[in-house]
């Protein structure tokens, strides 16, 4: 709801996709439906908090740099989900084929 991913960029500018991608790993974490998608501070927060606390995601974004750019770095934001990813592959949630 309320998030359509099209690039490393714009597509994830109200914090919302973030959210959605840890709320499909960690459904417990918190109410995605509850969330708003203007209230973008929030949504940072609770989505990097509970990357930090849930997968051992190392804090490479800043809150407030998120909300102080109109649209997110592209770079930033894939290097987040390399990170992301790799915390994720490390708890077995995600599977990678074996070579």
């Amino acid at each position: 709801q309320h998030v359509d991913v099209q690039n490393f960029s714009g597509s994830w500018g109200s914090g919302l996709a973030f959210c959605a991608l840890l709320h499909s790993f960690f459904p417990d974490a918190f109410d995605y439906g509850s969330l708003d998608p203007g209230a973008r501070r929030h949504n940072f927060t609770l989505a990097f908090d509970t990357a930090e606390a849930r997968a051992g995601c190392a804090p490479l974004l800043e809150v407030e740099d998120m909300v102080r750019l109109p649209v997110p770095d592209a770079k930033c934001i894939y290097t987040y989900l390399q990170e992301l990813y790799r915390c994720l592959v490390a708890m077995g949630l995600v599977k990678t084929k074996k070579r």
